[in-house]
C-alpha cells in the first residue's frame, strides 16, 4: 500500500512549515548560533508542536530524549538525566508538560537552571494557568497557531505531487476552495487533494471535476466554500439585529453546509454578545438548545436551532458585558498587569492578612476596601445600560453600590 501523500509530505525542516513563521524565525537563528533555550509550544491539536519539535530534534540526533508527563515517571527522568551528563547540553522533550508533579518537577528543574537539560515543553493547555510558576520561570513561551486558508493555498500550489505517478493540471480554483474546506487543518487539504488527484480519470482537474469525488461532508463545504464565513456572519448580524426572517435564512443555509459544531459554536458566541444582560437567562436556554440540537444531529437539529434562532432575535440586547471585557482585555493586552494588592492574595503575611476585610462581614456585603490595583484605582470598565427593565434594574443597583463604596472610602 502506497504511504499516504500527508505522510509522505510532512515537513522535515523548517523551511517546509506552514504558518507560525516568527517562530519558525526564532528558532533557526537559536539554532544556527547554538543558543537554543527551554521553551514550551502551546496550542490545539494538529498546530505542528510535534512537526516542530521532530525538525529541532533532527539538529541534535544523538542528544535528544523525549519524556511524556501523563505516563513516564521519575525513574524515566532520571535514566535521561544520567544520559545527559555525556554531554553538554541534552534536549529534553516533555509531551503534556502541564501534567508534570511536582516531585518531577523538583527533580528535573536544577538541570534546567544549570543548562544542562535544555527543556522543551508542549501541551494543549494555556501555560500561564496550567504550567507551574516554578517551570514557566524558566523558560520562554510561544502560542502556535493554525495556518490560514491563503497559507494552505500557497502550500497546495507548490506541492510535488510526483508520488502520485499522474500527470495532471489543477485550476487554481481548486486549490482555493481545498484551503477553505479544509478549515486550517494542512493535513485535512492534502488528504483532499490526494483523493481527486487518484479518483479522477481527467488530465484537467476543475472544480467540477473535483467535487465528483469528494465525500458528502466535504462537498457541501467545498460547494460553500468563501460563502460559508459571510453567511455566518450574515445569520450573526442578523440576529443582533432582530431581523427574524433574515436570521432564519441565513441559519437555513448554515444547516444545509451540515457544520453543525461551528454554528452551534456561533450561536452561544451571540447570547453573550449581543444579549447579556438583557435577558440572561438567554443563555441557559441556548445552551439547552444547543445540547440538544448536538445530540440528536441532523436534520432533526434544525427544530431547536430555529426555534432558539427566533427566541433570541425577539430578545432585547445588550452589549454591555461585551464592551466591559473588551475594555479590561485592551488594558491587560497593553502592559498592565500590575501587582495584585498584598491583601488579596491566597497566603499573605500576618499583617496583610488582617488587612483584609471579609465582605460577608459588613451589610450587604459592600467593604470600603481598594480591589484593583493601585496603579488602575477608579478605572471603569462596565457602563450601565438602561434599554431594558432588568438592565435598568442592574444599573440602579449598580450605581448603589458603587455609592456606598464611594461613601466609605471617603470615610476611610
Amino acid at each position: 500500500m502506497p504511504q499516504p501523500l500527508a505522510d509522505l509530505l510532512r515537513p522535515k525542516t523548517f523551511d517546509d512549515v506552514i504558518g507560525n513563521q516568527r517562530l519558525i524565525h526564532i528558532l533557526k537563528s537559536l539554532i544556527d548560533q547554538n543558543q537554543l533555550t527551554s521553551m514550551i509550544f502551546y496550542g490545539p491539536t494538529g498546530v505542528g508542536k510535534t512537526t516542530l519539535a521532530k525538525i529541532i530534534a533532527s539538529y541534535y540526533p544523538l542528544k535528544h530524549f523525549t519524556f511524556n508527563a501523563s505516563t513516564d515517571n521519575k525513574k524515566t527522568l532520571k535514566d535521561i538525566i544520567n544520559h545527559a551528563q555525556n554531554y553538554d547540553h541534552t534536549l529534553l522533550f516533555i509531551d503534556e508538560i502541564h501534567r508534570m508533579n511536582r516531585d518531577i518537577q523538583d527533580y528535573l528543574l536544577p538541570y534546567v537552571e544549570k543548562g544542562i537539560i535544555i527543556m522543551i515543553g508542549l501541551t494543549t493547555e494555556n501555560p500561564y494557568i496550567a504550567v507551574n510558576p516554578a517551570v514557566r520561570s524558566r523558560v520562554s513561551i510561544f502560542k502556535l497557531t493554525k495556518p490560514s486558508t491563503e497559507d494552505i493555498e500557497a502550500y497546495l500550489k507548490q506541492l510535488d505531487l510526483s508520488s502520485l505517478k499522474k500527470d495532471v493540471t489543477i485550476d487554481d480554483k481548486v486549490y482555493h476552495k481545498i484551503a477553505i474546506a479544509a478549515n486550517h487543518e494542512v493535513r485535512s487539504s492534502i488528504n483532499m487533494l490526494e483523493l481527486i488527484i487518484k479518483a479522477s480519470n481527467q488530465t484537467h482537474i476543475d472544480v467540477t471535476e473535483a467535487m465528483k469525488y469528494l465525500p458528502q461532508a466535504q462537498i457541501t463545504a467545498f460547494k460553500t466554500g468563501d460563502d460559508y464565513y459571510d453567511v455566518l456572519s450574515a445569520f450573526h448580524k442578523s440576529v443582533r439585529g432582530s431581523d427574524v426572517n433574515a436570521s432564519l435564512y441565513y441559519l437555513a443555509r448554515l444547516l444545509e453546509a451540515g457544520d453543525l459544531k461551528s454554528l452551534v459554536r456561533r450561536i452561544k458566541a451571540i447570547v453573550y454578545e449581543d444579549i447579556g444582560l438583557a435577558n440572561p437567562m438567554m443563555g441557559v436556554k441556548v445552551h439547552a438548545a444547543c445540547e440538544i440540537a448536538e445530540s440528536i444531529g441532523l436534520p432533526e437539529a434544525r427544530n431547536a436551532l430555529s426555534a432558539i434562532t427566533i427566541d433570541m432575535c425577539i430578545s432585547p440586547k445588550s452589549n454591555a458585558a461585551y464592551l466591559a471585557i473588551t475594555k479590561a482585555s485592551e488594558d491587560v493586552a497593553s502592559g498592565k498587569t500590575y501587582q495584585v494588592p498584598s491583601h488579596l492574595i491566597n497566603n499573605p503575611t500576618y499583617d496583610d492578612a488582617k488587612a483584609y476585610l471579609y465582605a460577608h462581614d459588613y451589610p450587604n456585603h459592600i467593604v470600603g476596601q481598594d480591589y484593583l490595583p493601585k496603579q488602575l484605582q477608579g478605572k471603569i470598565y462596565y457602563e450601565a445600560q438602561t434599554h431594558t427593565k432588568i438592565e435598568k434594574a442592574y444599573a440602579e443597583q449598580y450605581e448603589k453600590i458603587e455609592k456606598i463604596l464611594k461613601e466609605k472610602k471617603t470615610k476611610s
